[in-house]
């Protein structure tokens, strides 16, 4: 009573000291205005006004343009007023303004300027955090705790804090206040001690993170809590419950559960339902089985819990649980109710073609759907069938190198043609004497040409040479030619790692194919088509590149050339000839590689010449023409790969 008496006096303190305040404010806002009315004689007017929902900025307005004053209103502040004033002073109003809606003015001068009202809010001094009494001894692995009505949260902080393994807490169970005292005990043993003391379930996961949650034991029954601190009560019920497990078809069933994290199962061949209803029925978990259960197992685990329980026990089964507001509902995967359906992003990878890399056994039973919107797939199945999906998921979810390949492409050509002879004969009509002297020489010589020719070696001894027709032609012709091509290009390709690169350079010719149709009838009519088909002569090459763990490049290149050559006869399509060789290298990142060897060399030689006199040395270049060319072709290609990410 006493207690009560004493809160209520401090809040009347409290409100007597806030209203002594407000009363003193609006007393010096009533002094000043006194002291300013000989100044402002318009603070001595009387106001005749009603409002009803105006703003104090306009009421002011009003006011000040009245009565001829200086008056500033804080555009922030958003009050209406509801008023009709009377016979009422400026400073009357002025000080009822200041009180109602927590007001002070400012006075500048003969300005007033209206602002709010801040309160000095009286600072309060906290109260010194509570330093946990929680130490850990490394060496030994050792864990002492002494916590009276500490937070949980804190608690899990300060363990992982001081011996640096993960101690997480699941959601709702944060704020729970824990209390325990534990002398130097090994930290796992300490953790499952602090689950108990505080009706707590503390499990450790694969990755050695230690998770901590709610147990769903109820010890509503006092005498039922009891029993199961007695291992001599547990054991006696297990032995009751174990008749009842000879007669099904398992084997013996022995089991010691003292609570949600110990329990104790050995058994061979038994039915896992019947397990599950003993171990729950004895610790009181309510559980649901949505399906009928035929799998049996083989059970030797002590001081386990009921989770990892059910977990091991369905490794290799078409079963699962879930857990739902304290509920266990048990039952194959695929019944609805246990499956779930979960999006799983890829960061780095493309969608398209992971479905085709998952193993087929992961995906029994689940539904995988492609998602290229958000290049994700949407997972519909077993939790567990799920989770193995999304661990292997993220083990082939990697940084896909981009190479880039620099391909330069020198194309060398050289060629040599020699045309040496003579030519003689009779023509039509009479020829005309024409040609070329220098640099080459290709002359066509007339009949009278050649006897001016002949007249000039007449006389000289017996030699005498007669005259010829006038249709006779001489051609002399010797002509060499050279020719060097030197083609140079450089592509830049890029790919992914895996993936091909091509590039193909090249050009396209085109010929008229003619076809004719004779129709069968009393008159034959012929029919004629002509149809442009097309000849393509290219260069290609095609990379394949494959980055290795020490950054080293193998590539699989596949180069083809083509190119046109004469053709038959006029209107036949171009001949062709092509190189192409095939390569598998590996180099270093940024090392340039030279891949050679298409060469082609052709040499062809031909003339005409009088029988038996044009294989006479020396006169045969009277008697005979000929010619012959020489070429050489060379393709050189280099190749400079760069993994860029």
């Amino acid at each position: 009573m006493n207690k009560y008496i004493k809160i209520t006096g401090v809040f009347i303190c409290l409100f007597l000291s806030l209203n002594t305040i407000a009363q003193d404010r609006i007393k010096q806002i009533e002094n000043q205005l006194k002291s300013m009315t000989t100044d402002v004689p318009g603070l001595e007017e009387n106001v005749q006004m009603s409002v009803r929902g105006v703003s104090i900025q306009e009421f002011m307005r009003g006011i000040a343009d009245a009565h001829k004053l200086n008056i500033s209103v804080d555009p922030t502040i958003n009050q209406s007023i509801v008023n009709n004033f009377a016979n009422a002073t400026v400073s009357d109003v002025l000080l009822f303004v200041c009180k109602e809606y927590n007001l002070k003015i400012n006075f500048i001068g003969t300005i007033m300027s209206l602002v709010k009202h801040e309160v000095i809010k009286p600072l309060v001094a906290k109260a010194p955090k509570k330093e946990l009494s929680i130490s850990y001894n490394k060496p030994k692995d050792e864990l002492t705790l002494d916590l009276r009505n500490d937070s949980l949260d804190a608690v899990v902080k300060a363990i992982t804090q001081k011996s640096k393994k993960n101690v997480v807490i699941s959601s709702g169970v944060s704020q729970k206040m824990v209390s325990v005292y534990i002398e130097s005990m090994p930290f796992e043993s300490a953790l499952e001690k602090l689950g108990v003391a505080n009706n707590l379930n503390i499990t450790k996961t694969e990755d050695d993170f230690y998770v901590i949650e709610n147990s769903e034991i109820t010890t509503n029954n006092p005498s039922q809590k009891g029993n199961k601190k007695n291992p001599k009560n547990t054991r006696g019920n297990s032995n009751n419950r174990n008749q009842n497990a000879n007669n099904t078809d398992g084997g013996d069933l022995v089991f010691e559960a003292k609570s949600f994290s110990d329990i104790s199962v050995t058994g061979t061949d038994v039915s896992i339902d019947e397990v599950i209803k003993s171990v729950a029925e004895e610790i009181d978990i309510d559980y649901y089985f949505v399906s009928e259960i035929k799998d049996k197992a083989t059970v030797n685990v002590k001081s386990t819990s009921f989770k990892n329980l059910l977990e091991n026990m369905f490794q290799g089964t078409d079963l699962t649980y879930d857990l739902d507001n304290g509920i266990y509902i048990i039952g194959e995967r695929k019944t609805e109710g246990l499956r779930i359906t979960k999006v799983i992003q890829l960061q780095y990878r493309s969608v398209e073609t992971v479905n085709e890399y998952i193993p087929t056994d992961i995906k029994q039973d689940v539904d995988v759907k492609e998602f290229l919107d958000l290049n994700s797939l949407i997972l519909s199945g077993s939790e567990p069938r799920i989770q193995e999906i999304e661990h292997f998921i993220k083990t082939i979810d990697k940084v896909v190198p981009v190479i880039l390949i620099e391909v330069m492409i020198v194309d060398y050509s050289n060629s040599r043609a020699n045309s040496l002879g003579i030519e003689a004969g009779l023509g039509t009509e009479p020829a005309v004497t024409s040609g070329i002297v220098y640099p080459t020489a290709n002359l066509s010589l007339n009949s009278s040409s050649i006897n001016n020719l002949i007249e000039s070696f007449n006389g000289y001894g017996i030699l005498n040479l007669g005259k010829v027709t006038p249709n006779f032609y001489l051609n002399i012709s010797a002509l060499e030619t050279q020719g060097i091509l030197h083609v140079k290009s450089t592509p830049k390709l890029a790919t992914l790692n895996g993936h091909e690169a091509t590039m193909t350079i090249g050009n396209t010719e085109y010929y008229v194919e003619e076809q004719n149709t004779v129709s069968n009838s009393i008159t034959p009519i012929t029919q004629s088509s002509r149809t442009y088909k097309s000849v393509t002569a290219d260069l290609s090459i095609t990379i394949k590149p494959l980055v290795s763990g020490d950054d080293q490049i193998t590539m699989e290149v596949s180069v083809s050339q083509s190119d046109f050559t004469a053709k038959i006869e006029p209107g036949a399509p171009p001949g062709q000839v092509s190189r192409e060789f095939n390569s598998m290298i590996r180099v270093k990142d940024q090392e340039m590689i030279l891949l050679g060897g298409l060469e082609e060399k052709s040499v062809s030689e031909s003339g005409s010449g009088v029988p038996f006199l044009s294989r006479i040395p020396i006169i045969k270049w009277f008697f005979s023409s000929r010619s012959k060319t020489k070429s050489k072709t060379k393709l050189n290609i280099f190749i400079k790969p760069t993994v860029i990410y």
